[in-house]
């Protein structure tokens, strides 16, 4: 064999392997820490397979512990694709130039935020906030997590403008409980009188027979927001091959495994962009959680 056979060789074999490192490498996503761990892992593990199949590469899932460190794995490119609230998309994507919010769910357009208390407060349900300002004064309230639209942003927004100033100088002790799901919880246990969270996770728990009605209620809901998304990065094209963007959008776009939507829950996803999240983004700067 000739030297000129032998480099051909070479050469060829070395562009195999790089083009079989290109398609073996693994896109991974992850998601912000809304609920309990187990259903979260549960949730997109189906996710995972789902665009696995749809996208002809390997696709992971990988938890994270709070809303701050799936921005971090985002913006660290650790992930490529993340399911964000309002605020942790418009944080991520402020810090990562080029990226984008892809699709959103179809009640994310008009997303809400729930009030509830404790049965023993004797709070009754308003339609207008300003009518509970003197029954809420002095209890004890609890957000969900310190990043959360829903749970925290959006409901000190309008606590604001009822009260007129800060939380803090609203209630007798303020907390912050990670989740919607624990929020519940606390509330429902008493151990904080009064809570925020978002409305889909009151609603399956309560399809699902997991809330004592008897100990904790619905006390006020929030005027609609947009809030979920799943936003991708801007490079992603460069990495996984021209196109591959918009092949993760449309694989979005079609899911329609009820099992899976059950699961969010939502009834679809719709396309969505950064500017859909403009008011979040200015909510966030007036109230000071975004510079």
């Amino acid at each position: 064999m000739s030297l000129t056979t032998i480099r051909k060789v070479i050469a060829s074999a070395l562009l195999l392997l790089a083009s079989s490192a290109v398609w073996a490498e693994t896109f991974v996503f992850t998601a912000i820490p809304d609920e309990d761990e187990t259903k979260l892992i549960e949730r997109f593990r189906g996710v995972a397979d789902y665009l696995s199949e749809q996208l002809n590469v390997e696709v992971r899932y990988i938890p994270v512990k709070s809303y701050a460190a799936a921005v971090s794995a985002f913006r660290n490119n650790q992930v490529q694709l993340a399911w964000f609230g309002g605020l942790s998309g418009v944080q991520a994507r402020r810090l990562v130039p080029g990226s984008e919010a892809l699709a959103q769910g179809v009640e994310d357009q008009a997303f809400q935020t729930y009030f509830i208390a404790n049965t023993s407060t004797g709070i009754a349900p308003a339609q207008d906030l300003k009518e509970l300002t003197d029954s809420l004064r002095g209890k004890t309230f609890t957000f969900g997590s310190k990043g959360s639209t829903s749970g925290r942003l959006m409901p000190e927004f309008f606590l604001r403008q009822a009260f007129g100033t800060s939380p803090e100088d609203v209630f007798d002790r303020v907390g912050f409980s990670g989740n919607h799901t624990r929020t519940l919880r606390l509330v429902e246990a008493g151990t904080y009188q009064v809570g925020a969270l978002n409305f889909q996770v009151w609603q399956k728990e309560l399809e699902d027979g997991n809330i004592d009605e008897s100990a904790v209620r619905v006390i006020w809901q929030t005027p609609p927001y947009p809030d979920y998304q799943w936003t991708i990065r801007g490079d992603v094209d460069q990495r996984f091959g021209e196109g591959f963007k918009a092949k993760v959008r449309q694989a979005l776009l079609d899911l329609d495994d009820p099992e899976l939507l059950k699961s969010f829950p939502r009834s679809g996803f719709v396309p969505a962009s950064n500017d859909d999240y403009e008011p979040i983004r200015e909510t966030a700067e007036a109230i000071g959680i975004l510079d």
